[in-house]
């Protein structure tokens, strides 16, 4: 069998980089996906829009990534959000950057992206096998020299970069296959947990707002009572609970609470008003429809899917009329708008998550090069390495960063 120099496990954002630029530099390279496509978890980010990188300063992206980010100081360095965008307007993916310096392909379809990327490999004939399911990493002593799959079929090569992802969205490819695979060469794991990821709220009234969309809102989160966080911008409500930008964002910090007490939300309706200010309002609009119901009064404060759940927590009957409410009653509705508050029960499964939190330790991984400090020729690039971003592009940046540099450097790797 034709030897292999470099072969890439996982046909994924990281992947696809690290093959295009291990091929790019002269390399025989085979990439190997066991799906059936490429790409696939890829194709569905952004909500099929791909939110490709963030195009904050490096020491401000860095922050992105939590007390882990320092790890990916030099991968950025060598390459980011502007190699990135011109990387893909190269070859025809044009970018538009949009509100949080958030950058996405101008067509707004992660499918070109995708397209773009497979196309780079294909370049610089980068063979490809799909369903192709990689059980194990051969080694003779500290080196790997290839792979075993499908019915056995072994592929031998000098470096070996496993890109497999993490275990969200299973359903695209992500299953974990990459924490066996580095576990079985001696590699720690750090236990896999959802991360940008839905929380289900235990009070029950929650599932009569499904659906209804909150722009431009404050959320604060408190644990025990006591504040620790405080966010704007927008959410959903669910059957099961609260999505959206700054659920995803605040969602690993509101689990690692969970175990420390109880943790709940609180949604200022009206951020931009005082409360004295609002009161003012409310009592303009109860003398204005003085003569309507409360019920009809409240679609001018609050969206329609929300007007149930108002009556119900302020316990003013819906057909009270504008011109009855007095002090206390307009109290009470200050107190939802301002203070809405929902207990936390837990996160959704890691299947739903944006991406992983855990995966293989950092500190048996070389941050210079990505390369296995305990196994010779051994990569790794993506999400199956114990890192993780806020949302707004920045886990995307890590990917196509790691398997950029992941693949150069496997690509020089000569075996000793």
């Amino acid at each position: 069998m034709d030897k292999t120099k470099v072969i890439v496990i996982g046909g994924g954002a990281s992947g696809l980089m690290a093959a295009g630029r291990a091929g790019d530099l002269g390399c025989n390279v085979i990439l190997l996906e066991k799906m059936h496509r490429l790409g696939m978890k890829l194709r569905i980010t952004g909500k099929g829009r791909c939110n490709l990188t963030n195009m904050e300063e490096l020491d401000e992206c860095i922050k992105n990534y939590g007390t882990k980010g320092k790890f990916l100081y030099n991968c950025l360095a060598k390459f980011f959000n502007t190699d990135l965008i011109d990387f893909f307007e190269k070859r025809g993916v044009d970018t538009v950057i949009e509100r949080g310096k958030r950058v996405f392909p101008k067509t707004g379809d992660a499918d070109g992206v995708v397209n773009c990327l497979v196309g780079y490999t294909k370049k610089n004939k980068v063979t490809i096998k799909t369903n192709f399911r990689v059980s194990k990493i051969i080694t003779d002593g500290p080196r790997v020299v290839g792979v075993e799959g499908n019915n056995r079929e072994r592929i031998d090569g000098n470096a070996v970069i496993i890109a497999t992802g993490g275990k969200s969205y299973p359903l695209t490819g992500s299953t974990g296959d990459g924490y066996m695979l580095a576990r079985m060469l001696g590699h720690e794991i750090i236990k896999p947990v959802p991360g940008l990821v839905p929380l289900e709220i235990k009070e029950e009234y929650i599932k009569e707002m499904q659906g209804l969309s909150l722009k431009n809102i404050e959320l604060t989160v408190f644990i025990n009572e006591k504040k620790i966080d405080r966010i704007f911008g927008e959410m959903l409500f669910t059957h099961y609970g609260v999505s959206g930008p700054i659920i995803l964002t605040i969602s690993k910090e509101v689990i690692s609470k969970l175990k420390h007490g109880t943790v709940s939300l609180s949604i200022n309706f009206k951020p931009a008003l005082s409360k004295d200010t609002l009161d003012k309002r409310i009592l303009r609009e109860f003398n204005e429809y003085g003569k309507m119901k409360y019920r009809n009064i409240l679609k001018h404060l609050i969206p329609m899917k929300a007007i149930n759940v108002f009556v119900m927590l302020s316990k003013i009957p819906a057909d009270k009329r504008g011109c009855e409410m007095n002090r206390e009653k307009r109290r009470r509705l200050i107190t939802l708008l301002s203070d809405f508050k929902m207990t936390v029960k837990g996160p959704r499964p890691i299947e739903e998550a944006i991406v992983t939190c855990g995966g293989v330790a950092l500190d048996e991984i070389n941050p210079k090069t990505m390369e296995s400090l305990l196994r010779k020729g051994l990569f790794f690039c993506g999400e199956v390495i114990d890192i993780d971003g806020d949302t707004g592009g920045y886990n995307l940046q890590a990917a196509f960063s790691t398997g950029y540099v992941a693949g150069e450097n496997a690509c020089r790797y000569h075996p000793g």
